[in-house]
């Protein structure tokens, strides 16, 4: 059993920066590839960014891509989502999700991850 944690969402500026954290607890952590998604009301969870458990490059959905970056720190159990150049149309609650290490993975989708967080809201307005 995983448990993970969200912290570092809030309210921002369009253009203004965010970096969002999970912590996890429970197993192995280097053993899982990690995720965000994230859901705005009314709409269905869509993939953000990922990153294999041996770390390496992140995986970006377009919409994210140049402005997003997804980072681990597999000494302290957690992964991190900068975020730069926040737009309205990313105000979303964000999720934070654990995926076991297996062959043919697909980072981009939900159901291929095991371990939820609750979510942390990122509110873009000015």
């Amino acid at each position: 059993q995983v448990q993970l944690v969200e912290s570092g969402g809030g309210l921002v500026q369009p253009g203004g920066s965010l970096r969002l954290s999970c912590a996890a607890s429970g197993d192995t952590f280097s053993r899982y590839a990690m995720g965000w998604f994230r859901q705005a009301p009314g709409e269905e969870r869509e993939f953000v960014a990922a990153i294999p458990w041996s770390m390496g490059n992140g995986y970006y959905a377009d919409s994210v891509k140049g402005r997003f970056a997804i980072s681990r720190d597999n000494s302290k159990n957690t992964v991190f989502l900068q975020m730069n150049s926040l737009k309205p149309e990313d105000t979303a609650v964000y999720y934070c999700a654990a995926a076991r290490k297996r062959i043919g993975i697909r980072l981009g989708v939900p159901y291929e991850y095991d371990y939820w967080g609750q979510g942390t809201q990122v509110t873009v307005s000015s």
